[in-house]
């Protein structure tokens, strides 16, 4: 499994510093960038993205939560192994927006609403590398975990049909339903208040990721 805090917990006032204590612990960070329109509530752009992404090392997974991925996913400076991830409820075409993506270069994430049904991206998952299950409804942090993902993640491993693609689970992850998430078929835990939300993110990281593997 791979973990991936989300900086939407961090202290915004020391973002960089808060980063740099769990960086160790992260195979990669979670951005959740919102616009105030797909989602209600507004958090980070492209210039703080772009000014952690000169200095941290791991590799970043970006979720979109916004109107036109297509318009400001060009916005977000991006190594080859980073993610960007847009929500297939946007305004964009699918399509168009993975071939946006693809070519920055970065790897193309796709997400849904916890309500969204799953043959909403089946299209599309030939052409992606990473699916994100909101186990929450997008829009803020510190949300309890919806128990419904659990099937939800079942049934996209089964629709995956053993294509080369991640599944990442964000909303609620914690170290009492880690190993169920994992054993359910995620590959990633995207978690917030969970490690920065506590007393020694770089510890609460690695108790996360022992309940994930050890249960």
């Amino acid at each position: 499994m791979k973990l991936a805090p989300s900086i939407l917990s961090a202290d915004f006032s020391r973002l960089y510093d808060h980063a740099r204590e769990v960086e160790a612990e992260a195979d990669r960070f979670h951005w959740d960038v919102m616009d105030a329109h797909f989602v209600p509530n507004l958090t980070f752009g492209p210039p703080v993205v772009n000014a952690l992404r000169k200095r941290l090392d791991a590799p970043f997974d970006i979720h979109l939560m916004i109107d036109d991925p297509i318009e400001y996913a060009p916005r977000f400076v991006v190594r080859p192994d980073d993610t960007i991830t847009f929500h297939v409820e946007s305004d964009c075409a699918p399509p168009d927006a993975i071939d946006v993506i693809r070519g920055l270069p970065a790897r193309v994430g796709i997400s849904m609403r916890p309500g969204t049904p799953l043959e909403r991206i089946a299209p599309y998952l030939d052409r992606v590398d990473h699916v994100l299950v909101m186990s929450v409804e997008p829009g803020f942090g510190g949300q309890t975990f919806l128990p419904a993902a659990l099937e939800r993640i079942r049934a996209l491993r089964t629709l995956l049909d053993n294509r080369p693609v991640e599944i990442a689970v964000d909303g609620g992850i914690g170290p009492d339903n880690a190993r169920a998430v994992i054993d359910a078929g995620a590959d990633i835990l995207v978690a917030g208040s969970a490690v920065f939300g506590q007393s020694g993110p770089a510890a609460a990281a690695r108790r996360l990721r022992r309940a994930a593997t050890d249960g």
